[in-house]
């Protein structure tokens, strides 16, 4: 499976390491997802999502529907 928040996109980054030379070689900055439930009141069911952790904050400050409802209008989720 991709590593893809699937409320925010937010996906695997390329970049480089570089060395005390400044050599550079190609490494994979990847995002800090975790798989987490999360309770919809309004549809009175339980929903699992593969979410970063920064979004999890977002969630916890803004809400659960607030961030669905934007990620439906950015277009990472359909439901």
């Amino acid at each position: 499976m991709a590593r893809v928040c699937d409320l925010t996109g937010k996906r695997t980054r390329v970049g480089n390491n570089v060395s005390h030379a400044n050599n550079k070689t190609k490494r994979k900055f990847y995002p800090n997802l975790q798989k987490k439930r999360f309770y919809i009141p309004e549809q009175d069911a339980w929903v699992t999502l593969k979410v970063a952790a920064s979004t999890i904050r977002t969630i916890n400050k803004n809400g659960i529907m607030s961030v669905l409802k934007k990620a439906k209008e950015q277009g990472y989720i359909v439901y």
